[in-house]
């Protein structure tokens, strides 16, 4: 019920090149994302939303991750930090969701539970939407009038997130069998999934987008 599109890789105080950089590097990211950092040598720090600026002021975290421009410029993150870093590797299309037990479902009306996909659906396509519209204007500014740096993961630490990701994610399949099930079903699903897009989209993306002068 709400995507935010693909989420930035998050904001540094300094440059990260290599794997060697991430090493002892103090950032702010929860989940997998943070299991997986910690995996490659980062000091994990899980902090609210109100705690991130101050703790990144101050110097007690080296960075942060927190969703895209529209959001990142709300909360200032590009006064303390001048590094963004793209992609959001651990959130490629985040997607909030409305968890109902089987049993609640069952027992509304059946135009309820069509009230409640139809609503879910609609919020999917306007937050998609809006992010869509947002996030340019709100890189553009950050880039153009806070002296932003855009940066991209350095293919060394994208090889090693990619590694250290789908081993997680084997480990968890192994260890819990409702976890497998759906791991052998997206599994499935992407190797599918990718192919076409690389090939459809993919081509489409790296003709036409070189094309666009950006900021």
């Amino acid at each position: 019920m709400g995507n935010t599109a693909g989420q930035m890789g998050g904001w540094f105080r300094e440059p990260v090149g290599g794997l060697s950089d991430l090493t002892g590097l103090r950032m702010r990211i929860p989940g997998i994302g943070g299991e997986i950092m910690s995996r490659l040598g980062v000091t994990v720090q899980v902090l609210g939303a109100p705690e991130i600026y101050p703790a990144l002021e101050r110097g007690a975290i080296d960075a942060t991750e927190w969703v895209g421009p529209h959001d990142d410029e709300k909360l200032g993150f590009h006064q303390v930090a001048k590094h963004y870093y793209y992609p959001g590797w651990w959130e490629p299309g985040s997607t909030a969701s409305l968890m109902i037990s089987r049993e609640a479902w069952d027992e509304l009306p059946t135009a309820y539970q069509e009230i409640l996909k139809t609503a879910c659906g609609d919020i999917l396509s306007w937050t998609l939407a809006g992010y869509d519209e947002a996030n340019p204007a709100a890189l553009q500014r950050l880039i153009q009038n806070h002296g932003v740096t855009l940066h991209e993961f350095s293919s060394e630490i994208m090889e090693a997130a990619w590694r250290e990701s789908n081993a997680y994610l084997e480990e968890q399949a192994a260890a819990d069998p409702v976890f497998r099930t759906v791991f052998e079903s997206f599994s499935a699903f992407r190797n599918q999934a990718f192919p076409y897009s690389a090939g459809n989209e993919g081509s489409y993306a790296r003709f036409t987008f070189p094309k666009i002068e950006t900021g």
